[in-house]
């Protein structure tokens, strides 16, 4: 039978053990980072270990452009996307371990690839007035004149009017408040 004292003290030294391997992680975990760039170079962006951007360099051909929140967004997205990868290189404490296959799986799931440029949902895009093709003959031609208008339809016959029953006093009127139990 074994020593209270040597089951205590083993006890506190693999729970020591966890407590530093626990430590150990969460430092490898918080120093992953993820940078990315834009296809033209001009914005760049670097997100921590959770997903949030720590960092923006945008570059001054880029600054007035209209359409610059959505580029930081998407650039934003392509960087979060990839931090399961960088989590799995760069956390070897737990690498290959069910903790590790869980963690990528978050990631994977909270931050998916962003959408391709020009993306439309459900496949196709509602044709501008200026997408449509127009045959070289349509562009000289005059418009066409108005469609008349059509005749108003004439109007459905009245419904038939129903002459009511007369009610007699023997019988029960049940919705007009009268009395059912004589």
């Amino acid at each position: 039978m074994s020593n209270p004292e040597q089951l205590f003290a083993d006890f506190e030294a693999k729970l020591a053990d966890a407590q530093r391997k626990a430590n150990q992680m969460r430092t490898e975990i918080e120093s992953v980072s993820v940078s990315e760039r834009s296809k033209d170079g001009q914005i760049s962006v670097r997100v921590n270990h959770a997903g949030n951007l720590v960092g923006l360099e945008i570059g001054p051909s880029v600054r007035d452009n209209p359409a610059l929140a959505q580029e930081i967004l998407r650039v934003v997205q392509s960087a979060q996307s990839k931090l399961a990868g960088a989590m799995q290189t760069g956390v070897p404490s737990i690498a290959g371990t069910e903790t590790m296959n869980e963690l990528v799986n978050q990631l994977h799931n909270e931050y998916p690839e962003p959408e391709p440029t020009g993306y439309v949902e459900g496949g196709h895009q509602e044709p501008d007035e200026d997408d449509r093709f127009v045959a070289e003959d349509e562009l000289d031609a005059p418009p066409p004149p108005p469609a008349p208008k059509p005749a108003a339809p004439p109007a459905p016959p009245a419904p038939p009017r129903v002459a009511r029953r007369q009610q007699t006093d023997h019988e029960d009127d049940y919705f007009t408040g009268g009395d059912f139990l004589r």
